[in-house]
């Protein structure tokens, strides 16, 4: 049997960790008015990981509940957006992925809610839009 690393990440200020084991189950790029408001960027970009396969390592984040049964997590010291949960999506959770230690584990396949996307972002990708 192969060993698989565990992969990670952390905020800008290092105090809220995590890490999760693979497989992930989808990786995005999410178009929404509400991710682009809650991170101030033209998008975001998120990786799910079932619950089960992941851990917070370093302090707990803060969590703001966005909309009603929708919650986001971010460090309470140096407040980098670090996860996306709602309650449509039970058991899982959505990271970041520029919070990714190695930027190399994320591989998007999907731009996410792209009706919703900023006119002044032209990607060149040629990735599905939804």
């Amino acid at each position: 049997m192969s060993y698989v690393a565990t992969h990670t990440g952390r905020c800008l200020c290092g105090a809220v960790t995590y890490s999760y084991d693979p497989p992930v189950k989808w990786m995005a790029h999410c178009h929404c008015e509400s991710c682009r408001r809650a991170t101030s960027s033209a998008f975001t970009s998120y990786f799910c990981v079932r619950d089960g396969q992941w851990q917070w390592t370093g302090a707990a984040p803060q969590t703001y509940e966005s909309s009603p049964d929708v919650w986001r997590d971010f460090c309470p010291t140096c407040g980098s957006p670090m996860a996306y949960r709602a309650k449509r999506y039970p058991g899982e959770i959505h990271f970041h992925a520029a919070t990714l230690t190695a930027d190399t584990h994320f591989i998007p396949t999907i731009h996410v809610h792209a009706d919703e996307a900023v006119g002044w972002v032209q990607l060149g990708d040629n990735l599905r839009r939804k």
